[in-house]
């Protein structure tokens, strides 16, 4: 959807409800800081957390 269809279709709404469309656009705004103000993994954190016993991935026979 282009920018000019969204523009449309907003134009038509009355004026309570193109006020509604801006504070979820705020919202939506809010949203998406969020998500880049979060925390990007570390490669490596969890290092040593797991410890596999030798032979673990040998087949059994019995």
């Amino acid at each position: 959807m282009t920018d000019i269809q969204i523009y449309t279709k907003i134009s038509t709404l009355p004026r309570e409800l193109k006020k509604e469309v801006v504070d979820f656009i705020d919202f939506l705004g809010e949203k998406k800081e969020k998500f880049k103000s979060e925390k990007k993994r570390v490669f490596g954190y969890a290092k040593d957390s797991i410890i596999l016993k030798p032979g673990f991935d040998e087949t059994r026979l019995n």
